[in-house]
């Protein structure tokens, strides 16, 4: 994800969110958004996490200066961050969805979909899952195009 990154100054994309990774909990989201900024930083990519649980203001304030490269969050404030115009979609490249067996049931389910309905139609949609079951998978269809699929044997 991070070499897909445009961070060139000259390029009217660098300064726009290019890449979105949503989990289903505040601690994974801020460790992945720590471990994406450890990394990151070294090639001028600036993350942001937007989680339940924190200020509004400070991420409705962070978005809106420009200059966020990656977004990680929670599925409840990336949506209302979307819906409310301060997550801009347009220059997203890359949707990350980790846990997806648990974003892909229950409670989350909804809120997933809803996100869907913001993203550009040629996305690259990646899922990642420790376990992902049969009625789970099938449901990936509806929302990915020819995907690669790396399936581990229990």
């Amino acid at each position: 994800m991070l070499q897909s990154i445009d961070t060139d100054p000259k390029q009217s994309v660098s300064d726009h969110c290019q890449a979105l990774i949503v989990s289903p909990t505040r601690e994974l989201s801020m460790q992945i958004a720590y471990v994406v900024h450890s990394i990151g930083e070294y090639m001028n990519v600036k993350v942001q996490a937007c989680v339940g649980g924190t200020v509004v203001k400070d991420d409705i304030k962070q978005l809106k200066s420009g200059g966020t490269h990656v977004v990680v969050g929670t599925p409840g404030r990336i949506h209302d961050m979307m819906k409310r115009g301060f997550l801009k979609t347009e220059y997203l490249k890359l949707f990350v969805l980790d846990e997806a067996d648990e974003m892909l049931s229950r409670g989350f389910k909804t809120q997933i979909q809803d996100i869907f309905k913001f993203l550009p139609g040629d996305i690259q949609i990646s899922l990642f899952s420790a376990t992902l079951p049969p009625e789970i998978l099938s449901m990936t269809k509806h929302f990915m195009r020819d995907p690669a699929k790396i399936l581990v044997k229990n």
